[in-house]
């Protein structure tokens, strides 16, 4: 079955797909921006640099990490973090419902061409 990926470009250095919204998620899940990263097979430092690049392009704050120390350092989304990942799921449901006949259409054709 054929499937939808969305990508939103919010400008020229500002975009937000389907591999960011995830890192957001793990994050939330793990608390961590490390951990979050390892579980998709990236670079802690790959992973950092996403989340500034986020930061930077939303103009707040979507991931609030706490520096290391004696208690270790952790990550969480920001209430603006949890909207943004909100919103993108939201976009995400609404864009495969109106995709779907498209979609089965697309697949139908090319299991029968």
């Amino acid at each position: 079955m054929a499937r939808l990926s969305i990508r939103i470009d919010l400008g020229p250095d500002n975009q937000l797909g389907p591999g960011k919204v995830q890192l957001l998620e793990l994050i939330a899940e793990h608390g961590s921006i490390s951990a979050a990263g390892r579980a998709i097979g990236m670079s802690y430092r790959r992973a950092w640099m996403l989340v500034e690049a986020m930061n930077k392009g939303f103009g707040q704050p979507v991931v609030a990490a706490q520096i290391g120390g004696k208690s270790g350092g952790g990550a969480q989304l920001s209430a603006f973090g949890i909207e943004v990942v909100a919103h993108y799921r939201a976009i995400e449901r609404a864009a495969e419902r109106a995709a779907s006949p498209f979609l089965q259409r697309l697949t139908s054709a090319s299991v029968a061409g």
